[in-house]
């Protein structure tokens, strides 16, 4: 029973007097705003009296007015009068028309009552027209809406009663046989057999199938001259020969509705167009105004919130960009843009696990994000059509909608700063939880206690006092393995170093608190040979202590056994580029004049916007000045408010150079970016401080996908019930892991729900009833699953799994430029095919190693920076010609998905890494 329903139900039920919205919401559970518009919608259908005062009041309409007080009993006559003569005004049919109480489905378009209002006269004169209407031609831009138009006209005329209810409606677009005009004549007028190579036997056309009803013809304009003439002959007298028939001639009644995007005089003949006495123009998107664009983008949002059967929210930058950028393509764009926009913040409610879909400047289409430049010149027009002035606006399939402030949907802080001590935290009050998540150790102070400070008097025996005797015995041996392994010799102050260092960083891995190291990517590059020995020694660890060292803290011992590890990154050259942009005409150069002098520096530039000037041509400035100050590692863009909080990731899409925005720039923020750039710090590190230090929103960090094994059969509860169960009992999955079922009756929809999976999810295996092979998932059949050789297969996946899955939590604080879920994800697979088509078998641990390689290697290239090339390789490729060749064939996948091109010296040292590590 419909909500509406109830509430009149209910009413009857207890016809004890006067009710408000505020007392039906309650004691139907429903919203006070649903509540209210339900009981008008029975105001309207005349089964509800609405009371005037305050609250407002609602009574029955059959309840006798006499039974109500006096002083409501005038108010409830006069509602009652009113919705009579409103009754008879909507009940009295035109002479000419018979026509009912509720609208029809032209006067539900958006826009009926002002920019499609003549159109839709014109439509409904068309249909209403003795005996049977008049035939239409309907012109418009791509994407205005004429086919939905040309059906609505035939609801119309199935409404009105101009068409019986099961009347015909053929819908054909010419352009699908354009370039054969003889195929196009024989889909609309039939074909006799024998006409042409290929008709084997007669055929009626569209006209015929059309018979009492309408034929839609789109693109129009493709049918030949020869075409539009036979068209015009079934016009003028109701009859048309198949083609190839010279004598038989048919007859049909059919109205024609035919639609182009052309100028009818330069691509129809004139004595067709004189045939077509109804010619109806719909306007463009951008004739339209904004509220009939507000209404569409409603509406297209309230489809995907009934598609998701969620709420969808959306903040107002984002409604406003959505409302004033160019959209040439009218409400097809439109709907296309909108659609892709619900996708992205969709995505992100997944991978991030949020409580709510909410659409962001940043998951909008490039196109439409540069409609936040027009919101200043459009400001009166917004704020008037948006009077609730909310930050974010609430869209539901099934609801009127709400406004909220964004505050309520703000995520809690993921403070990731490296700076302060874990004293300092602690003085100012932190939590411990929130001291785990700053206390990762910045390289250089971490260094500079460990072992540039270590006093030259400390004796090797004299270690024994502040470390634990394990720590100094494995300290000994990992030290000794590596001089082997590395030929080097370390002195007293690495192994001082590095005892002081697994003492604390032992007893933080043991009590599960995180470790985070900022240059891993920088150790691994230009350190790979002692990265490959801490992996090795961390193993050793690992068994002494009954840990799992994770991959941050390798990179950590890998400093240590790297000669000079205080000194190993060198001077750092290119530094991250500051860039302040504010409103006025000299508020940016102002401060960053400031700034500069207090820093000792001229690295902050600074951009003025005059109130006057357009934000085009701002944004054009702004990635001028971000592609010249830009050195390699990014730019930082501090802005004040309004349209150039947009500009960054503008400029990052048009330029492919890294940047971050920082909104509500201050002089402590400002200060704080230009003194951390300067220090050689990394773009996301400065971004995440500032952050904090203005107290704006962290976004939560992206949690990997969880794992997901899918059981599938015909029916998806019988088999497929039974192999999930087998998995669960032969198997001790963690709570992670998830298992579901699927039906195989259909392939292609198994197809499409194992791809809505892999959206949220890391799909291991398939294990089902009849193999199916879907985009590289490994398949277990259910006879393998029985026998226990599927089991094992699973145990092994899932084993690979848990190894990649912390790689992957780790990976994720270093990759800066790509989605690094993503990028490992291919990574896997790249190594997984060169495997088969190098016919080699790779350890597990090598594979780790080729896959962090290969990760960083992509992250650097697509951020331009280029590695050393590797010497002494001209021998190996001669040698290896052919497994080069395939080198070169199987990572084409990752230059054409991240736009990047391996060089020979890193596909060669790829293939060496295969080659030299293989079984």
């Amino acid at each position: 029973m419909k909500k509406v329903d109830q509430i009149y139900d209910y009413m009857k039920q207890h016809q004890d007097g006067e009710i408000t919205a505020s007392q039906i919401a309650e004691i139907l559970e429903l919203d006070r705003t649903n509540a209210s518009r339900y009981l008008n919608k029975l105001c309207q259908e005349g089964r509800v009296i609405k009371l005037s005062g305050r609250p407002v009041r609602y009574v029955l309409a059959e309840m006798r007015t006499s039974q109500l007080p006096t002083d409501r009993r005038e108010s409830a006559q006069k509602e009652q009068e009113e919705r009579h003569l409103y009754n008879r005004e909507v009940s009295s049919p035109k002479p000419e028309y018979n026509l009912s109480e509720r609208k029809f489905s032209l006067d539900m378009l958006i826009g009926a009552s002002k920019s499609l209002n003549v159109p839709i006269q014109q439509a409904k004169a068309a249909i209403l027209y003795p005996p049977r209407g008049l035939h239409t031609l309907i012109l418009g831009e791509t994407g205005v809406g004429k086919s939905m138009f040309a059906e609505l006209m035939y609801q119309f005329a199935k409404e009105a009663h101009m068409l019986r209810e099961n009347a015909p409606f053929v819908r054909f677009n010419c352009a699908d046989y354009g370039e054969n005009p003889q195929l196009l004549m024989a889909q609309i007028f039939g074909v006799k057999k024998g006409a042409y190579t290929g008709a084997e036997k007669d055929r009626d056309g569209l006209l015929k199938k059309a018979d009492q009803g309408i034929l839609f013809l789109d693109e129009v304009h493709r049918l030949s001259n020869q075409g539009q003439e036979m068209l015009f002959t079934f016009i003028d007298k109701g009859q048309f020969s198949r083609l190839g028939d010279s004598e038989e001639r048919q007859s049909a009644e059919v109205q024609i509705i035919a639609a182009t995007t052309e100028e009818p005089e330069s691509v129809l003949l004139k004595t067709f167009t004189r045939r077509i006495p109804m010619t109806i123009k719909l306007p463009p998107l951008k004739e339209r105004g904004l509220k009939d664009r507000y209404k569409l983008i409603e509406t297209f949002i309230k489809e995907e919130s009934k598609r998701l059967s969620k709420s969808i929210y959306i903040n107002r930058n984002a409604l406003e960009s959505m409302l004033l950028y160019e959209c040439p393509s009218n409400i097809g764009q439109l709907k296309s843009d909108i659609q892709l926009s619900c996708a992205k913040a969709f995505l992100n409610f997944k991978s991030q696990r949020k409580n709510y879909i909410l659409i962001e400047q940043s998951d909008l289409p490039q196109q439409v994000k540069k409609g936040s430049m027009k919101i200043k010149e459009h400001r009166q027009k917004l704020e008037k059509l948006l009077k609730y002035q909310e930050d974010i606006y609430k869209f539901y399939y099934d609801e009127e909608d709400t406004y909220l402030n964004e505050g309520l949907l703000r995520e809690p802080h993921f403070y990731e700063s490296i700076e302060n001590r874990l004293e300092d935290l602690r003085a100012e009050g932190k939590t411990e939880e929130e001291i785990t998540q700053i206390m990762s150790l910045d390289i250089e102070l971490h260094f500079q206690k460990y072992i540039v400070e270590i006093p030259e008097q400390y004796k090797k025996e004299e270690i024994g006092k502040v470390v634990d005797s394990e720590i100094v015995d494995i300290t000994g041996e990992i030290l000794t393995y590596a001089q082997d392994r590395l030929n080097k010799v370390y002195d007293e102050k690495i192994y001082f170093g590095l005892a002081l260092h697994l003492q604390g960083s032992i007893e933080r891995i043991k009590s599960h608190r995180s470790i985070y190291h900022p240059k891993l990517n920088v150790i691994r590059v230009n350190y790979p040979d002692e990265f490959v020995v801490a992996m090795e020694i961390a193993k050793r660890i690992d068994q002494t202590f009954e840990i799992e060292t994770p991959l941050d803290e390798i990179g950590y011992l890998a400093m240590f056994l790297a000669s000079n590890p205080y000194t190993m990154e060198g001077e750092i050259e290119d530094l991250v580029g500051v860039l302040l942009i504010m409103h006025g005409n000299s508020t940016a150069t102002s401060m960053a004049q400031v700034i500069n002098d207090l820093v000792g520096t001229e690295h902050c530039e600074a951009l003025d916007m005059p109130l006057s000037m357009r934000p085009e041509v701002m944004y054009d400035m702004a990635k001028t000045k971000v592609e010249k100050i830009n050195k390699g590692r990014g730019v930082l863009i501090l802005v004040d408010m309004g349209s150039l909080t947009s500009f960054g990731e503008m400029i990052y899409e048009e330029t492919g150079i890294l940047t971050k925005t920082l909104d509500k720039a201050s002089t402590p923020t400002v200060l704080d970016a230009c003194r951390k750039a300067v220090l050689g710090r990394d773009l996301i590190e400065i971004y995440n401080s500032c952050l904090e230090l203005s107290g704006n929103v962290i976004k939560a960090r992206r949690h990997p996908k969880k794992p997901l094994i899918i059981t599938a059969c015909f029916t998806g509860e019988g088999a497929s019930e039974k192999l999930r169960q087998i998995i669960e009992d032969r198997l001790e999955l963690d709570a992670v892991y998830q298992i579901i079922s699927l039906n195989l009756m259909d392939r292609r929809e198994f197809v499409s729900m194992v791809d809505f999976y892999k959206d949220a999810y890391d799909v291991l295996a398939i294990v089902g009833t009849v193999e199916i092979e879907v985009d590289g998932i490994p398949y277990i059949s259910a006879v393998d699953l029985l026998s226990g050789v599927g089991i094992e297969v699973l145990r092994e996946i899932i084993e690979r799994e848990d190894l990649f899955y912390k790689i992957e939590q780790s990976l994720g604080a270093h990759i800066k430029s790509v989605n690094s879920t993503t990028l490992l994800s291919r990574v896997r697979h790249f190594i997984e095919r060169t495997e088969k088509v190098l016919k080699v078998n790779i350890d597990q641990d090598v594979k780790v190693g080729i896959a962090l390689h290969l990760s960083f290697l992509v992250d650097n290239l697509v951020q331009k920076i280029v590695s050393k090339p590797k010497t002494e390789l001209d021998e190996f490729m001669s040698q290896y010609s052919l497994e080069m060749e395939l080198i070169h064939n199987e990572l084409i996948s990752l230059e054409q998905n991240y736009e990047i091109r391996f060089s020979t010296s890193d596909q060669t040292y790829i293939l060496k890494m295969f080659l030299a590590n293989s079984e």
